[in-house]
């Protein structure tokens, strides 16, 4: 006799790591954050952190590049699996008499079912199903669905997740600037401890693009919010015109810079961090 196997609540689709987040968690990687801070920075479960540092790691080392081709062939299988519920009758006509009433199952319980019970019919894993229920060919029985909708895929552009908000870019920043023909300039960064220490122990820099002053101060981590505050105290009652930086996600919170010291903060482009001058081989033990 057949099993019945009721959903407890509607699922919630799970969104995959994008490619700019992959990024992301290998820059962070490299500056020592742990992954609860990763978790946090990114707004993202432990669990999904972990699990893609896990899987995507060679010698202990993330691979962003390695995370994102593997992202790209699975999505890629996938669109040629969903074909497999089609090209099967028995498979086909399974999945929509478990969706319809009475049996009302999601996806996922049906997923769960072949996979885990004794039967003939092939497995395809949940969001497989959905891709063939988003098809056209599928499309009719997106009825049984709990939202009861069709979402088709738009045709448009793809927009990658924003690390850092409001940023502008170092393109737009005035020519006197570049030139260095007034003081007031500034640049920042964060020296982290090496990795072999342990410590989330950092030690945020500015330095005056004209006159070379440096202004230095250890920081217990990199949480954005902390890290503004320290870069405000470092400047507070110096001539400042502008800042510079680059797109570490301990920028995020730049926002408090410029109202507190009434400037425009002007990042890098992506992985450039050369376009800034800031030495960033300070020794931690120096200070």
């Amino acid at each position: 006799m057949e099993q019945t196997i009721k959903p407890s609540n509607k699922e919630k689709k799970y969104v995959g790591l994008s490619d700019a987040e992959r990024s992301e968690i290998a820059t962070l990687r490299d500056r020592n954050y742990g992954i609860r801070e990763i978790a946090r920075a990114l707004e993202r479960s432990p669990n999904t952190i972990s699990y893609e540092i896990q899987k995507n790691s060679v010698n202990g080392q993330y691979i962003a590049s390695k995370a994102k081709a593997k992202s790209r062939l699975s999505r890629k299988s996938r669109r040629l699996h969903w074909r497999k519920i089609e090209q099967q009758t028995e498979l086909r006509a399974f999945i929509i008499e478990h969706l319809a009433p009475p049996h009302d199952w999601s996806p996922g319980v049906i997923a769960g079912y072949l996979q885990k019970q004794q039967t003939a019919l092939p497995y395809v894993s949940a969001p497989v199903i959905y891709d063939w229920l988003y098809s056209s060919l599928g499309q009719p029985c997106c009825q049984y669905l709990y939202s009861k909708q069709y979402h088709p895929k738009k045709r448009t552009k793809k927009t990658e997740r924003v690390m850092i908000p409001d940023r502008v870019a170092i393109s737009e920043r005035p020519q006197t600037v570049n030139d260095r023909v007034a003081v007031g300039d500034w640049e920042y960064d964060s020296v982290v401890s090496s990795k072999r220490s342990g410590s989330t122990a950092a030690l945020a820099v500015a330095q005056e693009r004209v006159t070379k002053l440096v202004r230095a101060q250890l920081v217990p981590n990199l949480k954005p919010a902390a890290y503004a505050e320290v870069i405000i105290q470092l400047l507070v009652g110096y001539l400042v015109r502008s800042m510079t930086t680059d797109n570490g996600i301990e920028n995020k919170q730049h926002g408090l810079i410029t109202a507190v010291l009434k400037v425009v903060v002007y990042f890098t482009d992506p992985y450039s961090s050369w376009q800034k001058v800031i030495i960033r081989t300070i020794p931690l033990r120096s200070v």
